[in-house]
Order: C-alpha cells, then sequence, then structure tokens
C-alpha cells in the first residue's frame, strides 16, 4: 500500500493467501471501471476470520471485502463469517446473495465465498469455470489426474477438481500461477462467474 494513498487504507478485501490475491489482482488489472482497494493477505482461513473484527472497526474504513473458500460446505463457512460480523455489530442476511452479499452502513461490508456463493468449492472451482470451452489441454489434463490410481494420489478426494486445474496450468507456455493465466488471457474473464464477481468488487468499493 502505497504511504499516504487513502484510499487504499480506506477500502480493503481480505483474502486466506496469496493465490487469492494475485488472481484478484490479475482479474482487476485486465477490467474496466475498477475502484482501488487494498488486499490484505491474512494467511489462512483462521487468521481471516479472527481479523474480520479488527478491520471493519478500524478508523477511517469505507468498505471492507471478506473472500473466502467455501470449501466443503458453504453455510457452515458463510455461519463462520456471519458470527464475526456480528461481533462487529454488522447484521448480515440469513444466507449469501448469488451476486455477492453488500451489507449497506459504516463502513460497507461484502462477502464473496467461493467459486459463486451458492456451491461449495474453493478458488479453483471459480478458475475451472474460466477455462474456455474449446481448450485442448483441459479434457488431456482432467484424463490425466483420473488415471492416477487411487493409492498413489497424494490429494484428498475433495481436491480432485484442484488436481486438474493445476496439471493444466503445469502445460501453459510458462507454467504459472492462477492469477498470472488470468492476466495472459489463457482464461476467459468474461464467464458470467467472473462478470459478478468483479461487479461485487466495483459496487463494494465504489
Amino acid at each position: 500500500m502505497p504511504n499516504g494513498d487513502k484510499t487504499l487504507a480506506e477500502r480493503v478485501l481480505l483474502v486466506e493467501g496469496p493465490d487469492d490475491k494475485h488472481a484478484v489482482l490479475n482479474l482487476c488489472g485486465i477490467s474496466s471501471n475498477m475502484p482501488r482497494f487494498s488486499i490484505l493477505d491474512k494467511e489462512g482461513k483462521d487468521n481471516l476470520l479472527k481479523s474480520v473484527r479488527g478491520e471493519i472497526l478500524a478508523e477511517g474504513r469505507v468498505a471492507v471485502g471478506i473472500l473466502m473458500d467455501a470449501n466443503d460446505d458453504l453455510y457452515a463457512r458463510w455461519r463462520s463469517v456471519v458470527g464475526r460480523l456480528r461481533d462487529a455489530n454488522i447484521q448480515p442476511p440469513n444466507a449469501p446473495a448469488p451476486n455477492g452479499t453488500i451489507i449497506e452502513g459504516n463502513p460497507r461490508v461484502g462477502v464473496w465465498l467461493m467459486p459463486d456463493n451458492k456451491s461449495p468449492g474453493e478458488l479453483e472451482d471459480f478458475v475451472e469455470r474460466m477455462i474456455p470451452c474449446d481448450d485442448t489441454v483441459w479434457p488431456l489434463s482432467q484424463d490425466y489426474i483420473d488415471r492416477i490410481p487411487k493409492a498413489d494420489r497424494k490429494f484428498a478426494e475433495g481436491k480432485t477438481l484442484r488436481a486438474k486445474v493445476h496439471a493444466w496450468l503445469a502445460a501453459r507456455e510458462h507454467p504459472r500461477r492462477m492469477g498470472s493465466a488470468i492476466g495472459a488471457g489463457d482464461l476467459d474473464a468474461d464467464v458470467e462467474v467472473s462478470k459478478r464477481f468483479t461487479g461485487w468488487l466495483r459496487e463494494l468499493f465504489a
């Protein structure tokens, strides 16, 4: 955050880790009319949740966004966020909004649960939807992971899609992180879920 940049200090997005931060930075970099805000990597979901109250109550805050993976249980994750919001005197709705939750107030508070506020999953599920439908490597990447014997898999069953996405990323010209694939144009940022996410960011940090 540049010294003296009041806008960045007033508007912050809390994320779980560097992959989330990198993806958001690259998505914003290719999106038009994106407001300025800072991204704070909280180094894990537990640290993020613990920081919610303090970030919301920090002096001068105009808007605070919370970006988290839904993982295996969307509503369990929502309940964990809701508890932290109530600790900060924020009254959230009963369920996440499909287009991203925004709670008007001082500050304005937003919540996005990856991938789409209505499904279990994580950042890789969001990215998978951005792989072009005519991409010829994606079916091969899926087949490669599917052919690995279960006894030889070092990833949990629920992380199979993550493995497939990273197998696809490994086949890029320069094996890259998810965010870099967005910036390089290997992923389609015009898909519906991506447009909903950037729309949420614009409204939250306006």
